[in-house]
């Protein structure tokens, strides 16, 4: 017989396997809200860096045992974020966090450099690998040729559809991991450069500086475009996905992501909450309970506005409405009436005094105003007003603040109040991680064999909140139960009795018992058992799960071996007594427009000596015009290179082979997909900067593959640059001297958003067909905008770079290939370019020169990129 628990603990219906609950967090207290409210796993970064939050408090490293354990009695896991790019230079640094993640416990790490993934299976092949979304693994063919580095699961980019996750779910094995709530990036995750571009920070390294958030203005053919208040057209609502729980669940989501290591402890244990709830509901067969109380409260905690964000396929107006880039918190109601030292309200959502309130403004200039509600009442017809000691649930109200808190002449009828804060939801919030009781109860399913005569005997199986199993115990008592004379044992006795568990983190949900011959089991027995049980399920929780590393440094080992290929590779060239064309530096060109390769006619170019362009990159947003480019560069003898997407979503593979029939010289290839398909179709191909590769052994991950080329990532200082060239085989690495810099790398489509009445690339009329679109900062620079053929937007930086001065140094340490690319550039401005770049590498020109050059000659003037007090040689101010 079985007997479930009494309300209030588990549900008594077995839930079985669920999704893990992941749940951020930034700090300490974090974890504990995390824990208390329901998460089964939480991910955290660490002080040392290597996380792509480097704003959050993060972890000690010597708090990291500590953590773990805490986590693991909780019956909860822990996964650490090394999810940035690392440098050659930090590499020995990065091996020894890993082998404390592996010492402390972690339940796995997650990476986004190729390089550091194959460094840590390496090390230790039992600590499990997550592919960060900075990864950008989004498709299933990205994710088959990610799997020989060891990773065990993917955090999918937010950019998938439901549909879009079932069909990856259908072609892989992989574990997959989702985003279901918090803050959504407008660029791709590991796609971004807005950061580094315009400042030198890096989102690739944890220091985004939320240009998104920013307003923009549109320029369209040259025109202004007045959008009225629609001013943020970069920034994204917020994702709030719980009503598509059990959508997910039915696409393959094995893990439910919220984001938010910025965040505070009580938007974690809110948010954390509530998709607890929604996942046990939905795995009973039951709907969660999106109602209007549930919504407010986790708007309270953060929103800028909620949306399924992609999941429900692209939306464009609905995903970046463009009207605010702020927390806007609850929308309360209107302004009726201004009457200093009060407003008259009418509100929708209820307000109590204490609330914290802003009024629609521009928070930009200062002028939106706000604060904390003083008093509340209840106005009368005949002019008296009555004060409310509670809340005000809905309909009229007047508020009334601090005395200089509001400036009331900047309130006007119809604006627009929000609550932003709302301490008493605060209270509730911090109160379920701060008491000494736990909250959040692990599940125990117990077996009780009771035979007058013999022992008892208790097993207690353990599960985390998921549903999967953790330590089994089993106790006997030392004694036989004697028969009963009077009260035999009954099953509800043994569930009251064993279930008085106190503050334990332990719930009983299911008592199995098989009692034979009547026997008697006294109180004090069933407590000595209980208290034993209880002892030894936290002493299993207790002991440490570490992971057994290499014993010997990695990394040392493996950089001699790099060293020895480096120096075989340079022996040819050395022992050449002739010239050798092959081995002389060359440029290569990218142009974006089917008229510039006109402008690439080699008779016509007049290059200085006897050079000659090593190839030319096409990039065109139609591919249909790719036929073209191959053609020009078979009539005029020239290498052309088609570019594939920078992105290769489900059913997106056959674009591959569309470009193939074109019989290019190559591909330049920007993701693996691109990759596996260039490699079974034996096409040569060039590997683009979008892989980041940032340290030597991602480079030699990827020269595994057999690329012609190998383009170095944009994150690198010119110092980091060099480190890398000098720790691998320099002739196959490329590295891009001149462009306006890629920032935004965007599924949101702008084009739809604000010049279509369109919502998508289905409806949409195609304006990216037809106009020029740039967007105009607060400092007044002019960012081009483009689409490409899956309609995905890339925002260029409206300045060129020059990386001319670290030129010199890259050829004398063996560097032969260097891009020059072109976006809007017209036949006089790329031919003088091409021939200004090509006089310094004939040794004709100096670096300052050409700079200094080509930067009179732009209408924006073209950035030194090589200063050494720049974090990046090759970025814009």
């Amino acid at each position: 017989m079985t007997l479930h628990a009494a309300p209030g603990n588990e549900t008594g219906k077995s839930l079985g396997l669920r999704p893990e609950l992941l749940a951020p967090a930034g700090s300490r207290e974090a974890i504990r809200a995390a824990i208390e409210n329901g998460a089964t796993a939480v991910y955290f970064g660490l002080q040392c860096g290597f996380n792509a939050r480097a704003r959050a408090t993060n972890i000690a490293t010597t708090d990291l045992p500590e953590v773990m354990q805490e986590l693991h009695s909780r019956g909860v896991r822990g996964y650490v974020t090394l999810n940035t790019l690392i440098f050659s230079e930090e590499l020995e640094e990065f091996e020894s966090i890993v082998r404390l993640c592996a010492e402390s416990g972690v339940d796995a790490v997650l990476l986004q450099d190729l390089g550091a993934a194959r460094l840590c299976q390496a090390i230790c092949p039992a600590l499990p690998i997550h592919a960060s979304t900075q990864m950008t693994l989004t498709s299933a063919e990205c994710i088959e040729v990610a799997k020989e580095l060891g990773i065990s699961r993917v955090v999918l980019p937010r950019e998938l559809s439901i549909d879009e996750i079932h069909k990856l779910h259908s072609a892989t094995s992989m574990p997959l991991e989702a985003f279901v709530h918090g803050a959504l990036c407008v660029a791709y995750s590991g796609q971004c450069l807005t950061s580094e571009s315009l400042g030198g920070r890096s989102a690739n390294r944890g220091q985004c500086a939320q240009a998104c958030r920013l307003p923009y203005e549109l320029i369209c053919d040259g025109q202004d475009v007045d959008l009225g208040n629609v001013r943020y057209l970069l920034s994204p609502q917020d994702l709030a996905a719980y009503e598509l729980t059990p959508e997910l669940i039915e696409a393959g989501v094995i893990s439910f992501k919220i984001e938010g290591r910025l965040k505070t402890p009580e938007y974690v244990a809110n948010i954390t909450r509530h998709y607890r709830d929604a996942i046990d509901r939905s795995t009973m067969g039951e709907l969660p309970q999106w109602t209007p109380e549930v919504r407010r409260e986790m708007e309270l905690s953060f929103s800028r506005g909620f949306s399924t964000g992609w999941l429900k396929g692209c939306d464009h107006k609905e995903l970046v409405p463009g009207l605010s880039s702020s927390k806007r918190g609850v929308l309360l109601g209107k302004v009726l009436r201004v009457a200093p030292p009060r407003i008259l309200l009418r509100l929708e959502s209820p307000l109590n005094r204490g609330d914290g309130v802003v009024f629609d403004g521009d928070r930009t200039t200062g002028e939106e105003q706000g604060g904390r509600v003083y008093e509340l009442f209840t106005p009368r017809q005949n002019g008296q007003s009555l004060r409310l000691e509670g809340t005000a649930e809905a309909g009229l109200v007047e508020v009334e603040f601090a005395t200089g808190a509001i400036d009331f002449a900047k309130i006007s009828p119809e604006q627009k109040l929000w609550k932003t804060d709302d301490p008493q939801l605060i209270q509730k919030l911090r109160r379920t991680f701060t008491g000494p009781e736990a909250l959040a109860r692990m599940p125990l399913d117990l077996q009780v064999m009771a035979r007058a005569g013999e022992t008892l005997q208790v097993s207690a199986r353990l599960y985390r909140q998921d549903g999967t199993s953790l330590p089994t115990v089993v106790v006997t008592s030392t004694e036989p139960l004697p028969v009963a004379t009077k009260h035999a044992v009954t099953e509800s006795y043994l569930l009251e009795q064993l279930g008085r568990l106190g503050h334990t983190p332990f719930a009983i949900r299911d008592l199995s018992a098989e009692i034979v011959g009547g026997p008697m089991v006294p109180m004090s027995l069933l407590s000595k058992v209980r208290q034993e049980l209880i002892r030894q399920l936290l002493e299993a929780l207790a002991i440490p799960e570490t992971h057994t590393a290499a014993t010997q440094p990695i990394l040392t080992t493996w950089r001699q071996r790099l060293q020895q290929s480096r120096i075989e590779s340079l022996l040819p060239e050395e022992k050449s007594t002739t010239a050798n064309q092959t081995l002389l530096p060359q440029l290569l060109v990218m142009v974006r427009q089917p008229a510039q390769l006109e402008h690439l006619v080699p008779a016509e170019l007049e290059l200085p000596g006897q050079a000659q362009l090593g190839g030319v990159y096409v990039d065109f947003a139609d591919i249909r015009e790719y036929r073209q480019a191959a053609e020009w560069g078979r009539t005029h003898g020239v290498k052309v290179w088609l570019a594939t997407p920078r992105i290769q979503k489900p059913g997106e593979y056959p674009i591959f082979a569309a470009m193939a029939k074109h019989a290019p010289a190559g591909f330049l290839v920007r993701n693996l997909a691109g990759i596996d398909f260039c490699t079974r179709k034996n096409i040569p191909f060039v590997i683009d900067f979008s892989l980041n590769c940032a340290n030597e052994l991602t480079a030699e991950y990827l020269e595994g593959f057999g690329p012609e080329r190998l383009t170095l990532s944009y994150d690198l200082n010119r110092e980091q640059l060099l480190d890398l060239v000098r720790a691998t085989r320099p002739q196959r690495l490329e590295v891009v001297i001149h462009q306006q810099m890629p920032m935004f790398h965007m599924e949101h489509c702008v084009f739809c958003a604000v010049l279509s009445p369109g919502t998508n690339k289905t409806n949409c009329g195609r304006p990216c067909d037809d106009h020029f679109v740039e967007l105009r900062d607060r400092v007044g620079m002019q960012h081009p905008l483009t689409a490409d053929v899956g309609c995905r937007n890339t925002l260029f930086n409206a300045q060129p770079q020059s990386a001319a001065e670290v030129v010199p140094e890259l050829l004398e340490q063996g560097v032969k290939n260097f891009r020059l690319e072109f976006l809007n550039q017209d036949r006089q401005t790329i031919r003088r370019t091409i021939c200004e770049y090509q006089a310094l590498l004939n040794g004709q020109r100096k670096g300052r020169e050409v700079w200094q050059s080509l930067s009179a000659m732009n209408r924006v003037g073209v950035t030194r990129g090589t200063l050494e007090e720049r974090r990046n040689p090759l970025a814009i101010l």
